[in-house]
Order: C-alpha cells, then sequence, then structure tokens
C-alpha cells in the first residue's frame, strides 16, 4: 500500500471519528435540554413551596426565594389543621398499593392464558381485549358507579382500589412479554412432570419480575395520579385520596401557593423514589415486551 493511500484513508478516519463525535455531542447536548425542561416545572414547584405567599405572587417572579419559609409545609402537616393533608396521604399509598397489587394478581394469570393455552376463541378474546383499549376511560365512570353503589363501596377505599384492576392494558402487556419468553422452558417442564400451574409459578412469574415491575409501576402511577374517579366516589373529607384532596387545599387556603406547592411536592415524593427503585425493571419490561 502506498504512502498516499494510507494518509487518505487516515484522513477519512480522522473525518469520520470527527462527525461521531460531534454527533455525540450534539446528542448529550439536547438531552440536558429536554431533562432541563422536564426537570424545570419540579425545581419551581419545590422553589414556590419555601416562599412566603407575598414572595410567591411579585413581580416579576424569581426562581430563587428571598427568604427561606417553611410555612406551607408546617401548615400543611400539622396533625391539628383542618385539612387532613397526612391522611390523605396516606389513603393514596394505600389505594394505589392495593390497586399495583390487585392488577399483578388478575392480568399475570390471564396473559399467561393467552399467551399459552390455544383454546377456541382465545383469539376473539383476545381481540376483543385490544378493542376495549380504543374506548375513552370517562365512559365507564357511569357504570362502575352503579356497580360500585350496589356494592356498598361508595365512599370507601374499596371504590378506588378495585374498579380497573382487571383492565385491558395489564392483560395485554402482560401477554405480550409472555409470548417473548421461550417456550421450550415450558415444554421441558411438561416432560418432567409439571402441570400448568407448577410452571406458570416456578418458571413464568420469576422470569417476568422485568415486565411485573414495570405494570406494577404504571398501575400505582395510573391510580396515584386520577382525580376525576375518586371526586365521583368518595365525599367525606377523612377518606379523601391526595389528588382531590389537593383540589380542596387550593380552595380552603384562597389559593396560597406554597401551601398548594408544598402538598404537590408531598404528593410527588413516592412517584419519584418508585421511579428511582424500578426504572432498571421498567426499561427491560417495555423493550421486552415490545411496547414503545
Amino acid at each position: 500500500m502506498s504512502r498516499a493511500e494510507t494518509s487518505g484513508r487516515a484522513f477519512l478516519r480522522e473525518q469520520f471519528q470527527s462527525k461521531k463525535g460531534t454527533k455525540v455531542i450534539v446528542s448529550y447536548a439536547l438531552l440536558i435540554l429536554l431533562s432541563l425542561l422536564y426537570i424545570a416545572p419540579l425545581l419551581w414547584m419545590l422553589s414556590t413551596s419555601l416562599k412566603t405567599n407575598s414572595d410567591a405572587v411579585q413581580w416579576p417572579l424569581s426562581w430563587f426565594p428571598e427568604q427561606i419559609s417553611t410555612e406551607g409545609y408546617s401548615t400543611i402537616l400539622d396533625p391539628a389543621a383542618s385539612q387532613p393533608v397526612i391522611r390523605w396521604f396516606v389513603n393514596s399509598l394505600v389505594a394505589a398499593t392495593a390497586h399495583a397489587g390487585l392488577v399483578l394478581i388478575v392480568a399475570a394469570p390471564a396473559g399467561y392464558a393467552l399467551a399459552r393455552m390455544h383454546f377456541r376463541g382465545s383469539r376473539l378474546i383476545f381481540a376483543t381485549l385490544v378493542a376495549t383499549l380504543f374506548i375513552p376511560p370517562v365512559t365507564f365512570l357511569m357504570p362502575n358507579y352503579l356497580i360500585v353503589d350496589s356494592l356498598g363501596w361508595l365512599d370507601t377505599l374499596w371504590a378506588i382500589v378495585v374498579p380497573g384492576a382487571a383492565g385491558a392494558f395489564g392483560v395485554f402487556f402482560l401477554r405480550q412479554f409472555f409470548t417473548s419468553l421461550p417456550v421450550e422452558l415450558e415444554e421441558a417442564a411438561l416432560v418432567d412432570g409439571a402441570n400448568r400451574f407448577q410452571i406458570f409459578m416456578r418458571i413464568i412469574l420469576p422470569l417476568s419480575k422485568p415486565a411485573l415491575a414495570t405494570l406494577a409501576v404504571l398501575s400505582f402511577l395510573t391510580n396515584w395520579n386520577d382525580f376525576l374517579w375518586p371526586v365521583y366516589v368518595l365525599f367525606s373529607k377523612p377518606n379523601l385520596t391526595l389528588q382531590p384532596g389537593l383540589a380542596i387545599l387550593q380552595d380552603a387556603y384562597n389559593t396560597n401557593y406554597p401551601i398548594v406547592m408544598a402538598g404537590g411536592i408531598i404528593a410527588s415524593i413516592p412517584v419519584l423514589i418508585l421511579f428511582l427503585l424500578a426504572q432498571r425493571y421498567v426499561v427491560e419490561g417495555v423493550a421486552r415486551s415490545g411496547l414503545k
């Protein structure tokens, strides 16, 4: 190889590496800007919760409080306060956790049956489940209300936990994940004398931790952030969950922004902790289930 060809290849390699390095820098810059775009409202909420009410409404607005005040937190966390925020927080935590567990109990066996047990009408059942995903959730408000009323669950946490636990999304999500698992593992277990229930409990579920964790997180967040349904079925103040409670908090204190933002920060803490603990499982579960 001549010296000219060698130098030409070296030049092309340097140009390629230079372009690749530029693309990496641009990609990281865009990711940082996108992260700041999503983090900015949370930082603003935190900053406002540490201001006095007069500081929060002054113009021009300021990112940093002139005088740090924890009055918003002390007001809503006071056990003797007229608005039981701590009770609302506990209600939301219990309801969201129970709802997520109930979704897994219902969706896991249903998804496995549709993924592996081929029986007459299984495709029609699966198609019907997928079709229900296109129905607006608000359509189910009145039927669910009548059912909850007939069961005597109005103004109780059962009305928040149970409805929606047998939703089509959980079944569809886990069914997609189960189909990605190698069927040879189940065939080997069948040869060794295991039945379907043993295969499901001892092989499928341990291998499905990413998908189960992902569905649990999504179900928890959906229940935690729900506002419309609790407004319909919860009436007394001590039985409210956090989202409708925060709306009452805003009216009760005549839009005292530090107090309202302090309530928002408290409502965000479990969500952030849950995401930090489960983000690895969420990414893996979504990737393996084929959902974008």
